[in-house]
């Protein structure tokens, strides 16, 4: 790196360039296709940049061993920083804009001075492989969480360990201890080294990449079909596939089912407007994922009825929560409606039973919540065909 090379006869020295254009336009392909992934941006624009960087040098453009030095280094900094700031945007972290001013400031600054002051080829070269050996190193120790991910999130967190390791060993067993000639830098191991491993691991690392991305589509098409866009809850499709995961888990039980039901919420809508009453059903998701674990299941089953499914959590922790609920709704004043109306709502409990299914349990649970809309609205009411204790008495208004 950082010497000018005329274009190459040995045609390996392009294998680099020509791997780094085609995955720069996958990358944007798939981008035009889904514009969520505005990482692949990142991602693209890095090997367009290494590509330019790569081509700097075998063109010798700009013309001048120096100036062509600096304006490599330059360019190839900043692709790497694309690069780990593409791969961190992806996990929903992000390079700080005080990284662009300073590593390339201190890179270029570095290969400068190893050319116009202090003129050391093989310090250039270190310096730059070295640096960003570790520069990707720092990324990968910040998306370690990948290691416990899905398994395509494993692989590209390990082939991002090995992308980032193979600075080190490469440039040292290619380079050693002394330079390459500058006028043979283009057919040097180190150049051939150089370019034939970026183009394993570079596309080892970049199908690792598109592999994810492929991941995080079907993750959040999967998302969507099973959230209610409403309350942002699941919906029911998505309640019911995930509590029948829990209920065939040995490790949940005890389980407790709650479902909720907004007292005369018909008349919400009458009154006030459908606006107001999907303003309410918001207010009402909030209230539930706020007073619920981070473990408990919260569901919009349909219209303004909701569950709760409570693993880990006997009968009479369910009903406290139930209750605490309850009494939360009663007391909070939704901002859609006037100050003198007020929203209650009824929970119907339910235990479950070793084997049953879910639709016996939402069944039981429902009777449970008619009861308690009988019996005035309000209140908490449990089905007591599963109970091995006495039933708490149920809450009036």
């Amino acid at each position: 790196m950082s010497v000018i090379m005329r274009i190459p006869s040995n045609p390996l020295a392009l294998i680099g360039p020509a791997t780094l254009l085609v995955f720069a336009a996958s990358f944007a392909v798939v981008w035009v296709r889904d514009r969520r992934h505005q990482h692949l941006l990142f991602l693209g624009a890095a090997c367009l940049l290494f590509c330019a960087g790569t081509l700097s040098q075998l063109l010798a453009v700009p013309d001048g061993d120096g100036v062509n030095a600096v304006t490599s280094a330059l360019i190839y900094t900043v692709s790497v920083l694309l690069l780990s700031d593409g791969l961190l945007r992806r996990s929903g972290a992000r390079l700080s804009w005080v990284a662009y001013l300073i590593v390339p400031a201190l890179i270029v600054s570095g290969i400068a001075y190893f050319y116009y002051i202090d003129r050391r080829l093989i310090v250039r070269i270190y310096l730059l492989n070295f640096s960003y050996g570790l520069i990707l190193l720092t990324t990968a120790w910040r998306l370690r969480q990948l290691r416990t991910g899905r398994l395509s999130e494993q692989i590209l967190f390990w082939v991002l360990m090995v992308f980032s390791l193979h600075f080190f060993p490469r440039t040292v067993l290619t380079v050693g201890a002394t330079a390459p000639a500058a006028g043979a830098f283009g057919s040097s191991p180190f150049w051939l080294a150089l370019q034939f491993s970026l183009a394993v691991s570079g596309v080892a690392l970049a199908l690792a990449v598109l592999a994810v991305t492929v991941g995080d589509t079907i993750e959040t098409l999967r998302h969507e079909r099973s959230t209610d866009h409403l309350t942002g809850l699941s919906n029911r499709l998505g309640f019911e596939e995930a509590a029948d995961r829990v209920l065939r888990d040995a490790r949940a039980w005890p389980v407790c089912l709650v479902v909720a039901d907004i007292d005369r919420f018909k008349s919400i809508n009458d009154m006030f407007g459908h606006p107001a009453g999907d303003a309410v059903l918001r207010a009402f998701a909030k209230l539930l994922k706020e007073t619920s674990r981070k473990i408990d299941l919260c569901g919009r089953l349909g219209g303004e009825e909701f569950a709760v499914l409570l693993p880990n959590c006997d009968m009479a922790g369910s009903y406290a929560f139930a209750d605490r609920l309850r009494s939360l709704v009663r007391q909070t004043r939704f901002a859609a409606l006037p100050q003198a109306r007020y929203v209650t709502a009824s929970f119907g409990l339910v235990g479950a039973n070793r084997g049953e299914s879910l639709s016996s349990l939402v069944a039981r649970a429902d009777k449970a919540l008619y009861q308690a809309k009988r019996s005035g609205r309000n209140r908490v009411a449990i089905n007591s065909e599963s109970l091995a204790m006495p039933a708490p008495a149920s809450t009036s208004p």
